[in-house]
């Protein structure tokens, strides 16, 4: 129950009001998550649990609200159904024993472009069961039909678990490496870590607590300092590290005090790979080159949190870009899992994005490429303005 949201399999119920959405998901936790009723629309706003669904393991629901819902919030409410589908890995369709209409099909047509892998669940099969021409339907849309009741069913927890884990991402099964895969092992890795404002006293941030435990699982050694204790680390050592892993903040420093022989690259960089698009975010940084006065800039940022005086997003990027194009660029911030039109941007800049799940961001590179606008994340943007962008790649063989 540790497991962040971010590493989770995120699966979301979809469906018309009164569908037994929320019935489903208390069922399958075993706990009263979603209001149950028959009035249509009483499930608002996005309900979310987290929960350890063997065999299955760490995995966070989603339950919407109804796609058909025709109260006075109706389209405030759809809306918000809609966006989660850029943070679901797996999506549910229920229904009963009518089938679907124009509804669900609208959803499916969507989970087919976004590449979302769905199960249909036939529920309130305790009131009449589907005939045969619902079922052909069904079994034409999607390959995975669950008929079932999320009242007097005693095997729809094994049933469902038994349909999901047919549809599993195999990167959700075969979960990938962050940095333990990059180098043999046993290599000694050296871990840069400044303690500066953003670092919060009496620990250090996510992404750098996961490539560390990344790196043990690995069966690396692992050599943490601050960049003030690099160069005397790197003396003590009696062969050079296999890799020098640095926070953004700090990568000229580091880049001036590792040989150039000692392969360098940072902590967002590993995330850009592990949670996006390393090549599309390297291609997006290009764009920095082309930035003319006036140009929009979004950086995004997966949480939200107090901005303090020396913000990497909010103040040191925005730095940097200035320093590095010369122009006046109009910097604009947002946080959390809202995606704008970004049809008005000449240039997105994501963050590590340790707080979200791979498949939002996947969506966000997706969207922005479909609207031909350029996309990077903050370690890429950074070392691409400091010149050594060429030298964080190298250690995955993508040289921009």
């Amino acid at each position: 129950m540790k497991t962040l949201k971010s590493m989770r399999l995120h699966i979301g119920i979809f469906g018309k009001t009164n569908a037994g959405k929320s019935s489903l998901l208390n069922k399958i936790t075993n706990q009263d998550i979603s209001i149950v009723s028959d009035i249509a629309g009483t499930t608002t706003d996005v309900v979310e649990k987290s929960m350890e669904l063997l065999p299955v393991g760490p995995v966070n629901f989603l339950d919407t609200a109804g796609i058909n819902d025709s109260t006075a919030l109706s389209a405030e409410r759809i809306e918000k159904t809609m966006k989660i589908l850029n943070r679901v890995d797996i999506a549910v369709i229920v229904c009963d024993y009518n089938g679907i209409d124009n509804y669900e099909q609208a959803l499916i047509d969507k989970f087919n472009e976004l590449n979302i892998p769905f199960l249909i669940l036939v529920n309130k099969t305790d009131i009449k069961q589907p005939d045969a021409n619902v079922l052909a339907n069904l079994n034409n849309l999607c390959k995975s039909v669950l008929i079932t009741s999320a009242l007097t069913d005693k095997d729809l927890v094994y049933k469902f678990k038994e349909a999901l884990v047919k549809l599993l991402p195999d990167d959700f099964v075969n979960s990938p490496k962050i940095a333990g895969d990059l180098i043999p092992e046993k290599s000694t890795v050296i871990l840069v870590i400044p303690i500066d404002k953003e670092a919060p006293k009496g620990r250090i941030i996510l992404p750098q607590v996961q490539v560390l435990r990344d790196l043990l699982d690995s069966n690396c050694i692992s050599l943490v300092v601050k960049e003030t204790e690099l160069a005397e680390a790197l003396e003590n050592l009696k062969t050079p590290p296999s890799l020098v892993i640095t926070d953004s903040q700090a990568f000229k420093t580091v880049s001036e005090i590792v040989p150039e022989e000692i392969p360098l690259t940072s902590f967002s960089i590993l995330f850009a790979r592990l949670k996006g698009n390393l090549e599309a975010f390297a291609n997006g940084a290009k764009a920095i080159d082309n930035l003319k006065d006036g140009d929009r800039v979004l950086i995004l940022e997966s949480c939200t949190h107090h901005a303090i005086e020396d913000d990497i997003g909010r103040v040191k990027i925005p730095r940097l870009l200035k320093q590095k194009t010369g122009k006046n660029l109009i910097i604009e911030n947002m946080a959390g899992h809202d995606f704008p039109d970004i049809s008005k941007y000449s240039l997105i800049i994501h963050c590590g994005a340790c707080m979200t799940n791979r498949r939002e961001v996947l969506s966000r590179i997706l969207i922005a490429a479909q609207k031909g606008v350029p996309i990077s994340n903050y370690g890429i943007v950074i070392s691409y303005c400091l010149g050594i962008l060429p030298r964080a790649m190298e250690i995955f063989n993508i040289k921009r």
